[in-house]
């Protein structure tokens, strides 16, 4: 659903500056380049040729194949000062598109369904403006373009590869395009704004029959069933109920026949949380709560449980000062929205970890254009007047945090 909070569209246009705006027609007719062109995770090939191929143009330093297919690039003001570093992710998603656009994706069953189109046109205008404008700041900006947000993760091979080494990143921001909010609005807070992601899949393992005599069977489908009724009391009797948390089975499959009772059922899930203290604890309480179920109707199991994702925790001060430059954007106290917290993960997290910083979702839904549709819907998409916005929020950060005096 997409919020009422009113939108502050006109004002936040009248407030990009005119390079910014003069901008924008490039960065609509990039992200429908790349809109058309999805990759999935680590196989970004196109978008990565296209993105070196400005960076070149441009003359702006940048190495590729970081992490496989990511991209560092690096601006230097050449006078000494801080180091900033701004992410964008580059991936797509499995999903079969169903906009009738000009710009709809030709790469079958793959779409841009979340904004990492719109993420990588706003880093490119940003490093467009940036190198072209180095003498209005100090130090020196770092532009991530970073592969495998949606999966199995890009962040952490990009850390391990050193892009926020040589020079040492001081802090680090980035944003992500967002149609839980309404176009010229701006979604900040620190502290935690997305949650941990982590997976787990379980096998039950029963013993198989004629569904006319259970008495003969051990019904792994009884016991995947009594399994997902006994997970939802985790959150609902074992975690402080100030803090939030999810626990989802998405996947149950057992059974081929409707008078065969299955002797083996399998179930995946998710499980979301805020807090850091509850890092390893859902791991242990759901095994714990499968080995009890199973060992009570004499089944056995077999369980996996993958961390994918920390949470997504927000520096105090970055967090301020991104707070602040939005309040200048959209000129009004509605359009700076605090309670914008989601149960979505994002491998932003890692970095976030590694070095304080900030991200912030930008306002992208136009219920009035049709453009509201959620994130990861074959019709998603979202109004591209946010793409402005997008890097006037960035080269505003970097004006604050690394402006001469």
């Amino acid at each position: 659903m997409v919020s009422t909070i009113p939108t502050s569209n006109s004002v936040a246009q009248s407030q990009l500056r005119p390079e910014i705006r003069k901008l924008q027609p490039l960065l609509v007719e990039w992200r429908r380049h790349l809109h058309k062109r999805p990759e999935l995770g680590f196989k970004e090939y196109l978008t990565g040729e296209f993105i070196c191929q400005k960076l070149q143009e441009w003359g702006i330093e940048h190495q590729k194949g970081v992490a496989k297919t990511g991209i560092l690039a690096t601006i230097d003001s050449g006078k000494p000062g801080p180091v900033l570093a701004i992410r964008a992710d580059l991936d797509a998603l499995p999903i079969q598109e169903l906009n009738d656009v000009p710009y709809r994706s030709i790469h079958n069953g793959v779409m841009h369904a979340c904004g990492h189109d719109g993420h990588t046109a706003i880093a490119l205008g940003t490093a467009y403006y940036l190198a072209t404008h180095r003498q209005d700041f100090d130090g020196i900006i770092k532009i991530i373009f970073q592969p495998a947000e949606e999966g199995p993760g890009g962040a952490k091979p990009m850390i391990e590869a050193g892009v926020l080494k040589n020079p040492d990143v001081d802090a680090i921001i980035g944003l992500h395009l967002w149609n839980n909010l309404p176009l010229g609005t701006v979604g900040v807070r620190s502290g935690a704004l997305m949650a941990a992601t982590e997976r787990f899949n379980c096998t039950i393992l029963g013993k198989g029959g004629h569904g006319g005599m259970p008495h003969q069977t051990v019904d792994s489908v009884v016991v995947a069933a009594q399994i997902i009724n006994a997970l939802q009391t985790i959150v609902a009797r074992n975690i402080n109920p100030i803090d939030s948390a999810v626990v989802t089975v998405g996947e149950l499959n057992a059974g081929r026949a409707f008078n065969v009772i299955a002797d083996t059922a399998r179930m995946g899930g998710t499980v979301r949380y805020f807090n850091l203290a509850y890092q390893d604890y859902f791991a242990k309480r759901i095994e714990q709560v499968i080995a009890g179920v199973c060992e009570s109707h004499g089944a056995s199991y077999e369980f996996n449980y993958i961390p994918l994702y920390p949470p997504l925790i927000n520096d105090q001060k970055m967090a301020d000062l991104v707070k602040s430059v939005a309040e200048l954007l959209v000129e009004t106290p509605a359009g700076v929205v605090p309670e914008c917290q989601t149960m979505g993960g994002e491998d932003m997290s890692f970095f976030l970890q590694e070095v304080p910083g900030c991200y912030f979702f930008l306002g992208s839904a136009n219920a009035e254009k049709n453009l509201a549709y959620p994130h990861h819907h074959p019709r998603f998409d979202f109004d591209e007047t946010a793409l402005g916005m997008g890097v006037e929020m960035f080269v505003r950060c970097v004006d604050k945090f690394c402006s001469q005096g």
